[in-house]
């Protein structure tokens, strides 16, 4: 059983994927939900310290750079269309925008690009990563109940 927290562990870590990934595949290894969810919230909000105060640096850094060059400018170039689009749809709720934009379980928008986004922003560090963990929280509990068939049930229910 330790080696599936440990997979679903990682699984949160990985860009794009996240805990959208994770928690089905807690749900496909039959893993209790609660503790599953935790694991998973802790994999994915791990490496957000780390791309909040070095990745925009490392990405600028590479993006001259032959091998990697292309995916850093592309990285940079996602980041700087997340923040703006952010900023502008939010004006002075950007933390709640954040929140939302990380919490809405489609790929591309998870922690890594709200975090990278905050980090193009300049945003405040403690109040980003509190809207990022909410916004983590808050794509866990909809991966859940998707990964659980609650809204097909209700689909059904409502037919």
């Amino acid at each position: 059983m330790l080696k599936k927290y440990i997979i679903i562990f990682l699984i949160s870590m990985v860009p794009i994927v996240e805990l959208r990934g994770a928690i089905p595949f807690s749900v496909g290894f039959h893993l209790p939900t609660i503790p599953s969810f935790i694991v998973c919230v802790i994999g994915n909000m791990l490496p957000v310290p780390l791309i909040f105060w070095f990745a925009r640096k490392v990405l600028i850094w590479g993006k001259d750079k032959k091998v990697i060059g292309t995916f850093f400018t592309w990285c940079l170039e996602k980041g700087e269309k997340g923040g703006q689009k952010l900023k502008a749809k939010a004006g002075t709720g950007i933390y709640i925008a954040l929140l939302l934009f990380v919490g809405i379980p489609l790929p591309g928008t998870g922690a890594w690009t709200g975090t990278l986004a905050a980090s193009f922003l300049d945003l405040d560090w403690k109040k980003s990563v509190i809207a990022v963990m909410l916004g983590v929280m808050l794509a866990g509990v909809l991966m859940c109940l998707a990964s659980l068939g609650l809204f097909g049930a209700i689909g059904a229910i409502l037919k």
